[in-house]
Protein backbone atom coordinates (compact mmCIF):
# COMPACT_ATOMS: atom_id res chain seq x y z
CA UNK A 1 0.00 0.00 0.00
CA UNK A 2 1.21 3.53 -0.74
CA UNK A 3 2.42 5.85 1.98
CA UNK A 4 1.21 9.31 1.02
CA UNK A 5 -1.88 11.46 0.59
CA UNK A 6 -2.45 14.88 -0.96
CA UNK A 7 -4.45 17.67 0.64
CA UNK A 8 -5.52 20.70 -1.40
CA UNK A 9 -6.94 23.80 0.25
CA UNK A 10 -8.79 26.38 -1.86
CA UNK A 11 -8.76 29.64 0.07
CA UNK A 12 -9.94 33.16 -0.61
CA UNK A 13 -6.93 34.35 -2.59
CA UNK A 14 -4.93 31.22 -3.35
CA UNK A 15 -4.82 27.44 -3.30
CA UNK A 16 -2.19 25.23 -1.68
CA UNK A 17 -1.31 21.56 -1.92
CA UNK A 18 0.62 19.46 0.59
CA UNK A 19 2.06 15.96 0.45
CA UNK A 20 1.58 14.18 3.77
CA UNK A 21 2.90 10.89 5.15
CA UNK A 22 -0.04 8.69 6.14
CA UNK A 23 1.84 7.13 9.04
CA UNK A 24 2.61 10.23 11.09
CA UNK A 25 1.25 13.27 9.26
CA UNK A 26 4.67 14.63 8.33
CA UNK A 27 4.43 17.29 5.62
CA UNK A 28 6.98 16.41 2.95
CA UNK A 29 6.32 19.10 0.37
CA UNK A 30 3.94 21.91 -0.47
CA UNK A 31 3.14 24.45 -3.16
CA UNK A 32 1.00 27.58 -3.29
CA UNK A 33 -0.70 29.03 -6.35
CA UNK A 34 -2.23 32.52 -6.20
CA UNK A 35 -5.49 32.88 -8.09
CA UNK A 36 -5.04 34.93 -11.22
CA UNK A 37 -8.22 36.88 -10.56
CA UNK A 38 -8.17 36.80 -6.77
CA UNK A 39 -11.46 38.05 -5.39
CA UNK A 40 -13.57 39.69 -8.10
CA UNK A 41 -15.17 42.76 -6.49
CA UNK A 42 -15.17 45.49 -9.13
CA UNK A 43 -15.65 44.03 -12.64
CA UNK A 44 -15.81 40.62 -14.26
CA UNK A 45 -12.52 39.44 -15.82
CA UNK A 46 -13.74 40.28 -19.33
CA UNK A 47 -14.88 43.75 -18.29
CA UNK A 48 -18.43 45.02 -18.22
CA UNK A 49 -20.25 47.24 -15.75
CA UNK A 50 -19.07 47.77 -12.20
CA UNK A 51 -20.22 45.23 -9.65
CA UNK A 52 -22.44 46.53 -6.84
CA UNK A 53 -21.06 47.04 -3.32
CA UNK A 54 -20.64 43.93 -1.13
CA UNK A 55 -20.17 41.60 -4.11
CA UNK A 56 -17.35 39.03 -4.11
CA UNK A 57 -16.96 36.50 -6.92
CA UNK A 58 -14.36 33.94 -8.01
CA UNK A 59 -13.30 32.34 -11.29
CA UNK A 60 -13.58 28.53 -11.46
CA UNK A 61 -10.64 28.50 -13.87
CA UNK A 62 -8.46 29.72 -11.01
CA UNK A 63 -9.39 26.66 -8.99
CA UNK A 64 -8.59 24.28 -11.83
CA UNK A 65 -5.22 25.96 -12.21
CA UNK A 66 -4.37 25.09 -8.60
CA UNK A 67 -4.90 21.41 -9.38
CA UNK A 68 -2.81 21.69 -12.54
CA UNK A 69 0.13 23.53 -10.98
CA UNK A 70 0.25 23.22 -7.20
CA UNK A 71 -0.30 19.47 -6.93
CA UNK A 72 2.54 18.46 -9.31
CA UNK A 73 4.82 21.07 -7.73
CA UNK A 74 4.15 19.78 -4.22
CA UNK A 75 5.00 16.26 -5.41
CA UNK A 76 8.22 17.53 -6.97
CA UNK A 77 9.25 19.38 -3.81
CA UNK A 78 8.49 16.32 -1.68
CA UNK A 79 10.46 14.02 -3.96
CA UNK A 80 7.66 11.50 -3.71
CA UNK A 81 6.85 8.91 -6.36
CA UNK A 82 3.25 9.63 -7.41
CA UNK A 83 2.66 5.89 -7.55
CA UNK A 84 2.84 5.84 -3.75
CA UNK A 85 -0.02 8.32 -3.32
CA UNK A 86 -3.24 6.62 -2.22
CA UNK A 87 -5.70 9.47 -1.97
CA UNK A 88 -6.50 13.15 -2.39
CA UNK A 89 -8.76 15.41 -0.35
CA UNK A 90 -9.90 18.96 -1.04
CA UNK A 91 -11.47 21.71 1.00
CA UNK A 92 -12.69 25.17 0.11
CA UNK A 93 -14.14 28.29 1.66
CA UNK A 94 -17.84 28.12 2.39
CA UNK A 95 -20.42 29.09 1.51
CA UNK A 96 -18.78 29.61 -1.88
CA UNK A 97 -21.35 28.40 -4.37
CA UNK A 98 -21.74 28.31 -8.15
CA UNK A 99 -24.44 27.53 -10.73
CA UNK A 100 -23.58 24.83 -13.27
CA UNK A 101 -25.07 22.65 -15.97
CA UNK A 102 -25.94 19.04 -15.21
CA UNK A 103 -22.49 17.93 -16.36
CA UNK A 104 -20.74 20.33 -13.98
CA UNK A 105 -19.88 23.04 -16.51
CA UNK A 106 -19.99 26.41 -14.70
CA UNK A 107 -22.45 28.81 -16.27
CA UNK A 108 -19.75 31.47 -16.02
CA UNK A 109 -17.78 29.56 -18.66
CA UNK A 110 -20.60 29.62 -21.21
CA UNK A 111 -20.50 32.45 -23.74
CA UNK A 112 -24.18 33.18 -23.13
CA UNK A 113 -23.60 33.94 -19.44
CA UNK A 114 -19.98 35.11 -19.37
CA UNK A 115 -21.02 38.72 -18.80
CA UNK A 116 -23.73 37.92 -16.22
CA UNK A 117 -22.37 38.43 -12.68
CA UNK A 118 -24.91 36.05 -11.13
CA UNK A 119 -23.52 33.21 -13.26
CA UNK A 120 -20.19 33.38 -11.45
CA UNK A 121 -19.24 31.62 -8.19
CA UNK A 122 -20.24 33.72 -5.20
CA UNK A 123 -17.53 33.71 -2.58
CA UNK A 124 -18.29 33.28 1.12
CA UNK A 125 -17.73 37.03 1.61
CA UNK A 126 -20.34 37.98 -1.00
CA UNK A 127 -22.55 39.87 1.46
CA UNK A 128 -25.06 41.63 -0.77
CA UNK A 129 -27.86 39.21 0.15
CA UNK A 130 -28.35 40.55 3.67
CA UNK A 131 -31.88 41.76 2.97
CA UNK A 132 -32.78 38.32 1.60
CA UNK A 133 -31.27 36.71 4.71
CA UNK A 134 -33.36 38.98 6.93
CA UNK A 135 -36.53 37.95 5.08
CA UNK A 136 -35.66 34.27 5.44
CA UNK A 137 -35.07 34.71 9.17
CA UNK A 138 -38.33 36.64 9.65
CA UNK A 139 -40.38 34.07 7.74
CA UNK A 140 -38.79 31.13 9.56
CA UNK A 141 -39.42 32.79 12.92
CA UNK A 142 -43.04 33.61 12.05
CA UNK A 143 -43.70 30.03 10.96
CA UNK A 144 -41.82 28.45 13.86
CA UNK A 145 -39.48 26.52 11.58
CA UNK A 146 -37.75 23.95 13.84
CA UNK A 147 -34.39 24.35 12.11
CA UNK A 148 -34.00 28.08 12.85
CA UNK A 149 -32.85 27.73 16.50
CA UNK A 150 -30.07 25.42 15.34
CA UNK A 151 -28.56 28.43 13.56
CA UNK A 152 -28.66 30.74 16.54
CA UNK A 153 -32.00 32.15 15.42
CA UNK A 154 -30.69 33.92 12.30
CA UNK A 155 -29.84 33.05 8.71
CA UNK A 156 -26.65 34.52 7.29
CA UNK A 157 -26.23 36.44 4.05
CA UNK A 158 -23.19 34.24 3.41
CA UNK A 159 -25.23 31.05 3.14
CA UNK A 160 -26.72 29.13 0.26
CA UNK A 161 -30.39 30.08 0.57
CA UNK A 162 -29.86 33.84 0.88
CA UNK A 163 -27.67 33.80 -2.22
CA UNK A 164 -30.23 31.68 -4.07
CA UNK A 165 -33.05 34.12 -3.25
CA UNK A 166 -30.88 36.96 -4.49
CA UNK A 167 -30.24 35.01 -7.69
CA UNK A 168 -33.86 34.17 -8.47
CA UNK A 169 -34.94 37.75 -7.79
CA UNK A 170 -32.20 39.52 -9.71
CA UNK A 171 -31.41 37.14 -12.59
CA UNK A 172 -34.18 34.54 -12.94
CA UNK A 173 -32.82 33.31 -16.28
CA UNK A 174 -29.54 32.24 -14.69
CA UNK A 175 -31.47 30.66 -11.82
CA UNK A 176 -33.61 28.55 -14.15
CA UNK A 177 -30.77 27.65 -16.53
CA UNK A 178 -28.64 26.43 -13.64
CA UNK A 179 -29.23 22.70 -13.31
CA UNK A 180 -26.98 22.50 -10.25
CA UNK A 181 -26.26 24.96 -7.41
CA UNK A 182 -23.19 23.55 -5.73
CA UNK A 183 -20.49 24.35 -3.18
CA UNK A 184 -17.03 24.88 -4.68
CA UNK A 185 -15.56 22.02 -2.65
CA UNK A 186 -18.18 19.61 -4.01
CA UNK A 187 -17.69 20.93 -7.54
CA UNK A 188 -13.94 20.32 -7.27
CA UNK A 189 -14.51 16.74 -6.11
CA UNK A 190 -16.81 16.33 -9.11
CA UNK A 191 -13.97 17.53 -11.35
CA UNK A 192 -11.61 15.00 -9.79
CA UNK A 193 -13.69 11.84 -9.73
CA UNK A 194 -16.48 12.51 -12.23
CA UNK A 195 -19.15 11.85 -9.61
CA UNK A 196 -21.40 14.51 -8.15
CA UNK A 197 -21.58 14.35 -4.36
CA UNK A 198 -22.47 16.80 -1.61
CA UNK A 199 -20.63 17.07 1.68
CA UNK A 200 -22.88 16.80 4.69
CA UNK A 201 -21.03 19.55 6.53
CA UNK A 202 -21.70 22.29 3.98
CA UNK A 203 -25.24 21.06 3.39
CA UNK A 204 -25.93 21.30 7.11
CA UNK A 205 -24.09 24.47 8.06
CA UNK A 206 -24.62 26.48 4.87
CA UNK A 207 -27.59 24.79 3.19
CA UNK A 208 -29.93 24.54 6.23
CA UNK A 209 -30.15 20.75 5.78
CA UNK A 210 -31.37 19.30 9.08
CA UNK A 211 -32.99 16.01 10.05
CA UNK A 212 -32.65 14.62 6.54
CA UNK A 213 -34.12 17.43 4.46
CA UNK A 214 -33.78 21.01 3.31
CA UNK A 215 -36.39 23.69 4.08
CA UNK A 216 -39.74 22.57 2.72
CA UNK A 217 -41.06 23.60 -0.73
CA UNK A 218 -43.94 25.58 0.77
CA UNK A 219 -41.47 27.59 2.85
CA UNK A 220 -39.35 28.33 -0.22
CA UNK A 221 -42.44 29.28 -2.25
CA UNK A 222 -43.39 31.85 0.39
CA UNK A 223 -40.02 33.53 -0.26
CA UNK A 224 -40.40 33.41 -4.06
CA UNK A 225 -42.79 31.35 -6.19
CA UNK A 226 -39.95 29.93 -8.31
CA UNK A 227 -37.68 29.06 -5.40
CA UNK A 228 -38.88 25.45 -4.82
CA UNK A 229 -36.96 24.62 -8.02
CA UNK A 230 -33.82 25.10 -5.94
CA UNK A 231 -34.32 21.73 -4.25
CA UNK A 232 -33.55 19.76 -7.41
CA UNK A 233 -30.46 21.89 -7.98
CA UNK A 234 -28.96 21.11 -4.56
CA UNK A 235 -29.99 17.46 -4.47
CA UNK A 236 -27.27 14.84 -4.59
CA UNK A 237 -25.68 12.02 -2.59
CA UNK A 238 -24.88 13.42 0.87
CA UNK A 239 -21.68 11.98 2.33
CA UNK A 240 -20.16 12.47 5.80
CA UNK A 241 -16.66 13.84 6.47
CA UNK A 242 -13.90 11.48 5.40
CA UNK A 243 -16.09 9.40 3.08
CA UNK A 244 -14.85 8.25 -0.32
CA UNK A 245 -16.58 10.19 -3.09
CA UNK A 246 -15.04 8.17 -5.92
CA UNK A 247 -11.83 7.41 -7.78
CA UNK A 248 -9.57 9.86 -9.59
CA UNK A 249 -10.44 9.89 -13.28
CA UNK A 250 -7.87 9.50 -16.05
CA UNK A 251 -8.39 13.12 -17.08
CA UNK A 252 -7.87 14.40 -13.54
CA UNK A 253 -4.83 12.15 -13.23
CA UNK A 254 -3.26 13.81 -16.26
CA UNK A 255 -4.02 17.24 -14.83
CA UNK A 256 -2.57 16.56 -11.38
CA UNK A 257 0.18 14.05 -12.10
CA UNK A 258 -1.42 11.54 -9.71
CA UNK A 259 -2.32 7.91 -10.46
CA UNK A 260 -5.79 7.29 -11.85
CA UNK A 261 -8.04 5.33 -9.53
CA UNK A 262 -6.80 6.66 -6.18
CA UNK A 263 -9.38 7.62 -3.57
CA UNK A 264 -10.99 11.06 -3.71
CA UNK A 265 -12.43 12.18 -0.38
CA UNK A 266 -15.75 13.97 -0.20
CA UNK A 267 -15.35 17.76 -0.22
CA UNK A 268 -15.08 19.72 2.99
CA UNK A 269 -15.17 23.21 4.49
CA UNK A 270 -11.71 24.62 5.08
CA UNK A 271 -12.07 25.39 8.78
CA UNK A 272 -13.75 22.07 9.48
CA UNK A 273 -10.96 19.90 8.06
CA UNK A 274 -8.48 22.00 10.05
CA UNK A 275 -9.94 20.52 13.24
CA UNK A 276 -8.53 17.16 12.16
CA UNK A 277 -5.13 18.72 11.46
CA UNK A 278 -5.17 20.31 14.92
CA UNK A 279 -6.17 17.19 16.81
CA UNK A 280 -9.18 19.19 17.98
CA UNK A 281 -12.00 16.74 17.28
CA UNK A 282 -12.82 15.68 20.85
CA UNK A 283 -15.76 17.47 22.53
CA UNK A 284 -14.77 20.65 24.33
CA UNK A 285 -11.78 21.42 22.11
CA UNK A 286 -12.39 24.61 20.18
CA UNK A 287 -10.33 25.48 17.12
CA UNK A 288 -9.91 29.10 16.03
CA UNK A 289 -8.79 29.37 12.41
CA UNK A 290 -7.31 32.86 12.21
CA UNK A 291 -7.15 34.09 8.65
CA UNK A 292 -8.98 36.46 6.33
CA UNK A 293 -11.95 35.69 8.54
CA UNK A 294 -12.07 33.53 11.64
CA UNK A 295 -13.97 30.30 12.05
CA UNK A 296 -14.49 28.80 15.50
CA UNK A 297 -15.12 25.06 15.28
CA UNK A 298 -15.76 22.38 17.87
CA UNK A 299 -17.50 19.06 18.49
CA UNK A 300 -20.01 18.25 21.19
CA UNK A 301 -21.64 15.10 22.53
CA UNK A 302 -25.08 16.68 22.58
CA UNK A 303 -27.06 19.20 20.59
CA UNK A 304 -27.39 22.62 22.13
CA UNK A 305 -28.86 25.73 20.54
CA UNK A 306 -26.31 28.54 20.77
CA UNK A 307 -27.79 32.01 20.14
CA UNK A 308 -25.94 33.77 17.34
CA UNK A 309 -23.89 30.75 16.29
CA UNK A 310 -23.53 29.60 12.68
CA UNK A 311 -25.11 26.26 13.36
CA UNK A 312 -25.05 22.90 15.06
CA UNK A 313 -25.06 19.94 12.66
CA UNK A 314 -24.99 16.22 13.37
CA UNK A 315 -21.88 14.68 11.76
CA UNK A 316 -20.96 18.21 10.73
CA UNK A 317 -17.27 18.05 11.72
CA UNK A 318 -16.76 14.33 12.33
CA UNK A 319 -19.18 11.43 12.09
CA UNK A 320 -21.03 10.62 15.28
CA UNK A 321 -20.70 14.06 16.93
CA UNK A 322 -22.60 17.32 16.88
CA UNK A 323 -20.46 19.89 15.10
CA UNK A 324 -20.62 23.55 16.07
CA UNK A 325 -19.48 26.57 14.08
CA UNK A 326 -19.29 30.27 14.77
CA UNK A 327 -17.02 32.94 13.40
CA UNK A 328 -16.05 36.48 12.52
CA UNK A 329 -16.47 37.76 8.97
CA UNK A 330 -13.43 40.00 9.08
CA UNK A 331 -10.12 39.52 10.88
CA UNK A 332 -7.11 39.40 8.57
CA UNK A 333 -9.18 41.39 6.08
CA UNK A 334 -9.45 44.19 8.64
CA UNK A 335 -5.72 44.26 9.24
CA UNK A 336 -5.07 44.23 5.48
CA UNK A 337 -7.52 47.12 5.03
CA UNK A 338 -5.62 49.21 7.56
CA UNK A 339 -2.25 48.45 5.97
CA UNK A 340 -3.49 49.10 2.44
CA UNK A 341 -5.87 52.02 2.95
CA UNK A 342 -5.14 53.85 6.19
CA UNK A 343 -1.43 53.65 7.09
CA UNK A 344 0.80 56.67 6.35
CA UNK A 345 3.50 55.96 3.77
CA UNK A 346 6.25 56.85 6.21
CA UNK A 347 5.66 53.65 8.13
CA UNK A 348 6.50 51.52 5.11
CA UNK A 349 9.73 53.47 4.71
CA UNK A 350 10.56 53.03 8.38
CA UNK A 351 9.93 49.29 8.12
CA UNK A 352 12.15 49.12 5.07
CA UNK A 353 14.98 50.84 6.94
CA UNK A 354 14.64 48.40 9.83
CA UNK A 355 14.41 45.44 7.49
CA UNK A 356 11.12 44.18 8.92
CA UNK A 357 7.58 43.73 7.55
CA UNK A 358 5.22 46.62 8.24
CA UNK A 359 2.97 44.56 10.59
CA UNK A 360 6.03 43.64 12.67
CA UNK A 361 6.95 47.31 12.93
CA UNK A 362 3.45 48.22 14.12
CA UNK A 363 3.50 45.38 16.64
CA UNK A 364 6.83 46.53 18.03
CA UNK A 365 5.64 50.13 18.35
CA UNK A 366 2.39 49.12 20.07
CA UNK A 367 3.39 46.12 22.19
CA UNK A 368 4.70 47.90 25.30
CA UNK A 369 1.79 50.29 25.71
CA UNK A 370 -0.34 49.39 28.75
CA UNK A 371 -3.77 47.92 28.08
CA UNK A 372 -6.16 50.78 27.32
CA UNK A 373 -3.29 53.25 27.02
CA UNK A 374 -4.33 54.22 23.50
CA UNK A 375 -7.79 55.29 24.68
CA UNK A 376 -9.40 53.52 21.72
CA UNK A 377 -12.08 50.92 21.17
CA UNK A 378 -13.07 49.31 17.87
CA UNK A 379 -15.87 47.06 16.65
CA UNK A 380 -14.60 44.36 14.29
CA UNK A 381 -17.44 44.65 11.78
CA UNK A 382 -15.66 45.97 8.68
CA UNK A 383 -17.02 42.92 6.84
CA UNK A 384 -20.23 42.69 8.85
CA UNK A 385 -20.87 40.43 11.82
CA UNK A 386 -21.12 36.67 11.46
CA UNK A 387 -21.45 35.80 15.16
CA UNK A 388 -23.25 36.52 17.35
CA UNK A 389 -25.34 39.19 15.63
CA UNK A 390 -25.44 37.60 12.15
CA UNK A 391 -25.82 40.95 10.42
CA UNK A 392 -23.69 41.86 7.41
CA UNK A 393 -25.25 45.32 7.16
CA UNK A 394 -23.16 46.32 10.17
CA UNK A 395 -19.85 48.10 9.64
CA UNK A 396 -16.68 48.90 11.54
CA UNK A 397 -16.58 51.43 14.37
CA UNK A 398 -13.59 53.17 15.98
CA UNK A 399 -14.08 55.48 18.96
CA UNK A 400 -11.72 57.45 21.17
CA UNK A 401 -9.69 59.16 18.46
CA UNK A 402 -7.81 62.34 19.37
CA UNK A 403 -5.25 64.49 17.58
CA UNK A 404 -2.59 62.59 19.51
CA UNK A 405 -3.66 59.13 18.27
CA UNK A 406 -0.91 57.29 16.41
CA UNK A 407 -1.37 54.67 13.65
CA UNK A 408 0.20 51.90 15.74
CA UNK A 409 -2.43 52.57 18.42
CA UNK A 410 -5.23 52.12 15.89
CA UNK A 411 -3.51 48.94 14.75
CA UNK A 412 -3.49 47.56 18.27
CA UNK A 413 -7.13 48.56 18.81
CA UNK A 414 -8.08 46.57 15.70
CA UNK A 415 -6.16 43.51 16.93
CA UNK A 416 -7.93 43.79 20.27
CA UNK A 417 -11.33 44.17 18.63
CA UNK A 418 -11.00 40.80 16.91
CA UNK A 419 -10.02 39.22 20.24
CA UNK A 420 -13.07 40.78 21.88
CA UNK A 421 -15.22 39.41 19.08
CA UNK A 422 -13.81 35.93 19.70
CA UNK A 423 -14.53 36.23 23.43
CA UNK A 424 -18.13 37.18 22.64
CA UNK A 425 -18.49 33.91 20.74
CA UNK A 426 -16.84 31.76 23.42
CA UNK A 427 -19.07 33.25 26.09
CA UNK A 428 -22.15 32.54 23.97
CA UNK A 429 -21.15 28.88 23.68
CA UNK A 430 -20.54 28.46 27.39
CA UNK A 431 -23.75 30.25 28.32
CA UNK A 432 -25.65 27.78 26.11
CA UNK A 433 -24.12 24.77 27.85
CA UNK A 434 -21.32 24.00 25.39
CA UNK A 435 -18.13 24.18 27.49
CA UNK A 436 -14.91 25.31 25.84
CA UNK A 437 -12.22 23.37 27.69
CA UNK A 438 -9.30 23.94 25.33
CA UNK A 439 -8.51 26.50 22.64
CA UNK A 440 -6.16 25.95 19.69
CA UNK A 441 -5.27 28.50 17.03
CA UNK A 442 -4.27 27.79 13.45
CA UNK A 443 -4.07 29.75 10.22
CA UNK A 444 -2.07 32.48 8.58
CA UNK A 445 -2.32 34.99 11.43
CA UNK A 446 -0.60 32.75 13.98
CA UNK A 447 2.69 34.33 13.01
CA UNK A 448 1.62 37.57 14.72
CA UNK A 449 2.88 37.24 18.27
CA UNK A 450 1.18 40.38 19.57
CA UNK A 451 -2.13 39.06 18.27
CA UNK A 452 -1.62 35.69 19.99
CA UNK A 453 -0.65 37.36 23.27
CA UNK A 454 -3.72 39.56 23.05
CA UNK A 455 -6.05 36.62 22.41
CA UNK A 456 -4.68 34.70 25.40
CA UNK A 457 -5.09 37.75 27.66
CA UNK A 458 -8.55 38.73 26.41
CA UNK A 459 -9.91 35.16 26.44
CA UNK A 460 -8.27 34.43 29.81
CA UNK A 461 -7.17 30.95 28.81
CA UNK A 462 -4.12 29.19 27.35
CA UNK A 463 -3.90 29.41 23.58
CA UNK A 464 -2.20 26.48 21.83
CA UNK A 465 -0.70 27.31 18.44
CA UNK A 466 -0.52 24.73 15.68
CA UNK A 467 2.83 24.19 13.98
CA UNK A 468 1.96 23.95 10.31
CA UNK A 469 2.01 26.45 7.47
CA UNK A 470 -0.97 24.88 5.70
CA UNK A 471 -3.40 23.59 8.35
CA UNK A 472 -6.47 23.24 6.11
CA UNK A 473 -4.55 21.40 3.39
CA UNK A 474 -3.12 19.10 6.04
CA UNK A 475 -6.64 18.49 7.34
CA UNK A 476 -7.82 17.66 3.81
CA UNK A 477 -4.98 15.14 3.66
CA UNK A 478 -6.22 13.56 6.92
CA UNK A 479 -9.64 13.17 5.29
CA UNK A 480 -7.96 11.63 2.23
CA UNK A 481 -6.28 9.04 4.43
CA UNK A 482 -9.66 8.00 5.82
CA UNK A 483 -11.23 7.90 2.35
CA UNK A 484 -8.35 5.69 1.17
CA UNK A 485 -8.91 3.22 4.01
CA UNK A 486 -5.69 3.94 5.91
CA UNK A 487 -7.71 4.74 9.07
CA UNK A 488 -11.21 3.74 10.13
CA UNK A 489 -12.38 7.28 10.93
CA UNK A 490 -11.27 10.88 11.28
CA UNK A 491 -10.68 10.60 15.02
CA UNK A 492 -8.14 7.82 14.50
CA UNK A 493 -6.51 9.56 11.55
CA UNK A 494 -6.30 12.84 13.47
CA UNK A 495 -4.66 11.14 16.44
CA UNK A 496 -1.92 9.83 14.17
CA UNK A 497 -1.56 12.65 11.65
CA UNK A 498 -2.32 15.90 13.51
CA UNK A 499 0.29 18.65 13.47
CA UNK A 500 2.28 19.28 16.66
CA UNK A 501 1.83 22.41 18.75
CA UNK A 502 4.41 25.11 18.15
CA UNK A 503 3.83 26.95 21.42
CA UNK A 504 1.27 27.82 24.06
CA UNK A 505 0.46 31.37 25.15
CA UNK A 506 -0.70 31.81 28.74
CA UNK A 507 -2.67 34.86 29.89
CA UNK A 508 -0.89 37.50 31.95
CA UNK A 509 -3.05 38.15 35.04
CA UNK A 510 -2.52 41.91 35.09
CA UNK A 511 -3.19 42.41 31.38
CA UNK A 512 -6.17 40.04 31.55
CA UNK A 513 -7.73 42.05 34.39
CA UNK A 514 -7.25 45.28 32.44
CA UNK A 515 -8.78 43.70 29.35
CA UNK A 516 -11.82 42.65 31.39
CA UNK A 517 -12.61 46.35 31.87
CA UNK A 518 -12.01 47.18 28.21
CA UNK A 519 -14.09 44.18 27.13
CA UNK A 520 -17.00 45.44 29.23
CA UNK A 521 -16.84 48.67 27.23
CA UNK A 522 -16.65 46.65 24.01
CA UNK A 523 -19.82 44.77 24.96
CA UNK A 524 -21.60 48.04 25.68
CA UNK A 525 -20.59 49.42 22.30
CA UNK A 526 -21.36 46.04 20.64
CA UNK A 527 -24.88 45.93 22.04
CA UNK A 528 -25.59 49.59 21.35
CA UNK A 529 -24.74 49.42 17.65
CA UNK A 530 -25.68 45.77 17.13
CA UNK A 531 -28.74 45.27 19.32
CA UNK A 532 -29.92 48.72 20.40
CA UNK A 533 -32.55 50.97 18.96
CA UNK A 534 -30.16 52.82 16.66
CA UNK A 535 -30.12 51.94 12.98
CA UNK A 536 -27.31 54.31 12.10
CA UNK A 537 -24.92 51.66 10.73
CA UNK A 538 -27.68 50.25 8.54
CA UNK A 539 -28.54 53.71 7.26
CA UNK A 540 -24.91 54.45 6.43
CA UNK A 541 -24.61 51.17 4.53
CA UNK A 542 -27.81 51.90 2.62
CA UNK A 543 -26.55 55.34 1.62
CA UNK A 544 -23.33 53.80 0.34
CA UNK A 545 -25.35 51.50 -1.93
CA UNK A 546 -27.71 54.13 -3.26
CA UNK A 547 -25.59 57.29 -3.43
CA UNK A 548 -25.12 58.65 -6.94
CA UNK A 549 -22.51 61.11 -8.25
Amino acid sequence: MGRYVIGVDFGTLSGRAVVVDVADGAELGSAVHAYRHGVITERLPDGGPSLPPDWALQDPADHREVLRTAVPEALRVAGVDPAEVIGIGVDATSCTVLPTRADGTPLAELTLFRDRPHAWPKLWKHHSAQRQADRITALAAARGEPWLPRYGGRVSAEWQLAKAVELVEQDPEVFHRAERWIETADWLVWQLCGTETRNLSAAGFKGLHQDGHHPAPHFLAALHPDLPALLAKVDGPLLPPGARAGALTAEAARRTGLPAGIAVAVGAIDAHVTAAAAGAVAPGRMLAVLGTSTCLIMNGEHRREVPGSCGVVEHGVTAGRWGYEAGQSGVGDIFAWFLDRALPAGYAEQARRRGVPVPDLLDALAADQPVGGHGLLALDWHSGNRSVLMDHELSGVLVGLTLATRPEEIWRALLEATAFGARTVVEAFEAAGVPVEELTAAGGLTGNRLLLRTYADVLRRPLHVLDTAHPAARGAAVHAAVAAGAYPDIEAASAAMAAPRRETWHPDPARAAAYDELYADYRELHDHFGRGGTEILHRLRARRRTATP
